[in-house]
């Protein structure tokens, strides 16, 4: 009787190691999902998804580097944290121009520009969390955007 080895080689009865990887016979390799092994110098899904809310610098390398261009866990916080920096820049660069323009009431639009950063400051860092925690918290409207970028 001839068992099989985690790599898949068949293994002859009564031998202790794997002839084909040299491995033990019944050690089981753990598997990461989708590819992406820690052990092999990569980063689990989970702490990829984390860094792409860093910034937007780590979300456009992970959609252009193999293998993590082809997780779609990875590739939904990377549009995510994209489209969330956009809409931060977008939102803030309104109250700016407001402010300015509107310098009489700026003493009404500054407590509201800083609730508004804080919103935009507690929703990162909840995206943030349960990226590195390996959840999703999907955003409405940007959450699915991302999700029809990331092609799930």
């Amino acid at each position: 009787m001839s068992a099989n080895c985690s790599c898949g080689a068949v293994v002859p009865e009564g031998s202790q190691f794997c002839q084909s990887c040299g491995k033990p016979v019944g050690q089981v390799t753990p598997s990461s999902p989708q590819g992406i092994s820690a052990s092999s110098g990569g980063l689990s899904q989970s702490a990829a998804g984390g860094l792409a809310y860093i910034t937007i610098i780590p979300a456009i390398i992970f959609l252009l580097m193999e293998p993590y261009n082809r997780n779609s866990f990875i590739r939904f916080h990377a549009w995510q944290s994209i489209f969330l920096g956009i809409a931060a820049l977008v939102v803030g660069t309104g109250f700016s121009m407001m402010y300015h323009l509107l310098w009489f009431l700026g003493f009404l639009l500054f407590p509201v520009s800083m609730l508004v950063d804080i919103g935009f400051f507690a929703v990162w860092l909840v995206c943030l969390i349960k990226a590195f925690s390996g959840g999703k918290f999907k955003l409405p409207l940007i959450g699915d955007l991302a999700q029809q970028q990331a092609g799930d």
